[in-house]
């Protein structure tokens, strides 16, 4: 399986929309702060200064994607990030985390972190494998923007 990083251009903005409605609907439910991101990406995540990726399967298409949103004073928040329930165990999660992870590294973001919720335990598991660590100061500082928000994380290898 060959995998390649795309960047965002915006006949990919329904991909973004796409694979991200279709886990969190499949988990939760999609919150206000869900729907004005992904149905507006460029305005709320490119334009501020932020990154989306994509992860493309040779003869399959785009199967994931994750953003860097910029969060002010160098942070940037790992946010969106979606691998299609097709793709998933195929190390297409992997090998996109890891692209966004370097292009975080290159961009300066400090602190990278990252929200999410206990009940996503494989994504959970592979941010740890990568280097995330659960940090209460980023729940103090950024949990409480998604009801969902349980778990909160900080890169730190």
């Amino acid at each position: 399986m060959t995998l390649t990083i795309r960047e965002y251009s915006d006949d990919l903005a329904q991909h973004f929309h796409d694979i991200n409605a279709e886990w969190i609907e499949a988990m939760f439910v999609l919150e206000p702060l869900d729907r004005e991101v992904l149905q507006n990406p460029r305005e709320k995540i490119i334009a501020p200064g932020g990154v989306i990726l994509f992860v493309d399967v040779l003869g399959v298409g785009i199967v994931g994607t994750c953003a860097l949103k910029p969060t002010g004073g160098g942070g940037y928040e790992l946010t969106k990030m979606g691998v299609r329930e097709s793709a998933r165990g195929t190390g297409a999660g992997a090998f996109l985390l890891e692209a966004v992870i370097a292009r975080a590294l290159q961009i300066g973001a400090d602190p990278l972190y990252l929200l999410t919720n206990q009940d996503c335990a494989a994504a959970i598991h592979l941010y740890e494998k990568l280097g995330f660590r659960h940090d209460a100061a980023i729940m103090s500082d950024y949990g409480t923007r998604y009801a969902r928000c349980d778990v909160a994380m900080r890169y730190a290898p």
